[in-house]
């Protein structure tokens, strides 16, 4: 089969396509035929080496297609199912064999394309808003990157919850995508100070909660932007590792709870995946979730698709395709 192999950590260059070995799935394991894979900025820090992974491998987390063969012991699963995942290395290539406990199945009203590009990100914001902070009607949230893949899902379950969201985006066409996905207000971090400006939005009483994937950049004015007793879910780190700090800070600043959440550990188990996996599919079909796939790439362009995430350079979700 053809794959995108890691040999050595680096830029987009240490992306290489190349022939490799086909898996077999071993116990408990399915062997999937991808149609779709997911792009997310995990795979950047895996093949820059942020977080280390043994030399070599086969990127990516996330993908979505049907199941060509099944291993031992396995049961709940037959060929040909269409099943997707995510948080499972391996699935920048034509099969990925994959635990099958991760495995979801993909129901009739979404295609393969959405169900990759739903896994990863929508999971990732519907464990932020419902389990890292409850958010609730009559509260607000601060969502940076707001136009990225995660973000735009993020202001529709926001809205949906009947909460208030304000968005950072970094131009004006991505301030628009942030308005239809259902931010009140918007912020041109380019141009203004987001800080200041969620101040000035809230008459000065802060949010309840900060939803952050940008880290080094935004950390400390995060901080700042929240209400006493207020959240900083810190998913993501775009911008780089955040510096040591005193956890004193915390106190000075109003008692705030800071968090570091994967989604690893708020999909454990095969009944929370169930819980996480349905919702977003059952909003699909509904019409209550709207999937922005911006671009697509071949698995062979995974170099270029990478530099146009990193540049800053795309919207929404980004699919690669075998």
């Amino acid at each position: 089969m053809k794959a995108i192999v890691v040999e050595r950590c680096g830029g987009p260059e240490a992306l290489v396509y190349k022939d490799a070995v086909k898996p077999v799935p071993g116990a408990g394991e399915a062997l999937v035929k991808l149609e779709a894979i997911g792009l997310n900025f995990i795979d950047v820090y895996h093949r820059t080496g942020l977080y280390p992974m043994a030399l070599p491998f086969i990127p990516g987390m996330e993908g979505a297609g049907v199941v060509d063969a099944i291993g031992e012991g396995v049961t709940g699963l037959a060929v040909g199912d269409r099943v997707a995942y995510a948080m499972h290395p391996g699935s920048y290539a034509e099969y990925a064999s994959v635990a099958a406990w991760k495995l979801v199945t993909v129901p009739d009203g979404v295609d393969s394309r959405q169900a990759a590009a739903a896994m990863l990100q929508g999971m990732t914001a519907h464990y932020l808003v419902t389990s890292v902070y409850q958010l609730k009607a009559g509260d607000t949230a601060l969502v940076h990157a707001a136009a990225g893949g995660v973000g735009l899902l993020l202001l529709q379950m926001i809205r949906k919850i009947g909460a208030r969201a304000i968005g950072t985006v970094s131009t004006e066409a991505k301030a628009v995508l942030a308005r239809q996905a259902g931010a009140d207000e918007v912020i041109l971090y380019s141009s203004r100070d987001f800080e200041e400006e969620t101040r000035r939005i809230t008459g000065g009483k802060g949010v309840q909660v900060v939803y952050d994937s940008v880290g080094k950049d935004t950390f400390l004015k995060s901080l700042n932007c929240l209400a006493p007793r207020g959240m900083l879910a810190l998913y993501g780190q775009s911008s780089g590792p955040v510096a040591p700090f005193d956890p004193g800070l915390l106190a000075m600043k109003g008692s705030l709870f800071l968090t570091r959440p994967s989604l690893a550990h708020y999909a454990a188990t095969r009944e929370e995946l169930s819980w996480r996996a349905g919702d977003i599919f059952d909003w699909i079909k509904a019409g209550d979730l709207d999937l922005r796939i911006e671009k697509t790439f071949p698995l062979a362009d995974a170099a270029e698709a990478h530099r146009q995430l990193e540049g800053r350079k795309t919207t929404g979700k980004v699919l690669l395709i075998p």
